[in-house]
């Protein structure tokens, strides 16, 4: 395969007898599977952006990171996701290294950037309920804060193996490029060392300490509001449903890449299968599907917007009056209600 050559590792997508290691029509499979994920990405997260650029009411600070991850989330699917679908389609990576390495700087920066972003989320989420500062109210400068923090990160670790630390390399089947998990030399082992410990250990380490303090004092709340226990536990109750599907979709599409990363890295010389190793890179890559539905449209305020979109309908202006006022009501209610 000619198109590999430019990788050091090109081998290591080559058969005993030099044949690839998918035939045509595995290639094909992996490719309408990307597409399946990839379509409905870019739509749902289209459909956030355009949405909240349409509705002043959905402008408000604890919603500017759900938008600032659709932008991360389209961002992966138009550039990891749509070159997947092509590549494989082809049944090799076309683009060459210069290409390789721009794919694998572009996917990298969009996803930890909706890592953090998630993180984000979750401490937002517990300062906004728990109020560990006591009473202060999370504004736009704080979001628009947390937000550029997210990104500056991201472009901090996802620059350096564009000048010497680390490397940006094929992946799985050949079809896909990342930072380079195998490569053996200590300045790069240094460079998935770091990168792994503050861009998935960190965000995944926020993401359980901030929902398990929220749990603890949702449930504090509901041992004392005893007369008012019935809303408060249908409350709790909602919150701990997305703090599950928040948690399960992070491991689901983010571990068994991370846990796959480090074995290479720990064991250089492990007997992976490409097609295995390329099942963790598109579990990854489909969490910008999962991102938009749990964030989003499990929202009240992005649904009652968002679905008539989709469906390419128009609420009437009493529905859409009556959308705004019950938007305005549960912001105005969040912001005064007791931790």
């Amino acid at each position: 395969m000619q198109q590999l050559a430019f990788s050091h590792n090109a081998s290591s997508y080559l058969g005993p007898h030099g044949e690839p290691p998918l035939s045509r029509t595995g290639f094909i499979i992996l490719s309408i599977i990307m597409a399946l994920f990839t379509g409905p990405a870019i739509v749902l997260n289209a459909t956030v952006i355009i949405v909240s650029l349409m509705h002043k009411q959905l402008r408000q600070p604890l919603n500017f990171a759900l938008v600032n991850m659709a932008v991360a989330d389209l961002g992966t699917a138009m550039t990891g996701g749509v070159l997947s679908v092509v590549n494989n389609a082809q049944g090799y990576f076309s683009l060459g290294r210069t290409g390789c390495v721009m794919e694998g700087f572009a996917v990298s920066l969009f996803g930890i950037t909706s890592l953090c972003t998630v993180a984000l989320i979750a401490l937002e989420r517990m300062f906004v309920v728990c109020k560990p500062l006591g009473q202060i109210t999370f504004q736009k400068k704080h979001a628009f804060g947390g937000i550029a923090l997210s990104w500056l990160w991201s472009l901090a670790w996802n620059l350096p193996p564009l000048f010497g630390w680390g490397r940006y390399e094929l992946e799985g089947v050949g079809t896909s490029c990342a930072p380079d998990w195998h490569n053996r030399d200590p300045h790069n082992v240094s460079y998935i060392l770091a990168y792994f410990a503050v861009c998935f250990a960190a965000p995944f380490v926020i993401i359980l300490a901030s929902y398990t303090k929220l749990m603890w004092t949702l449930h504090q709340v509901s041992k004392m509001a005893c007369v008012e226990g019935g809303a408060v536990a249908k409350s709790e109750m909602k919150v701990a449903s997305m703090v599950v599907l928040m948690v399960l979709t992070f491991l689901i599409s983010w571990m068994p890449y991370a846990s796959l990363a480090m074995l290479v890295v720990y064991d250089p010389y492990v007997n992976i299968h490409p097609l295995v190793g390329t099942v963790p890179v598109y579990l990854a890559k489909s969490s910008t599907v999962y991102n938009p539905i749990i964030y989003i449209y499990l929202n009240k305020q992005f649904r009652k917007y968002a679905v008539p979109f989709l469906l390419c309908g128009r609420a009437s202006a009493v529905e859409d009056e009556e959308s705004e006022t019950a938007t305005t009501v549960e912001t105005t209610t969040k912001q005064v209600s007791p931790a």
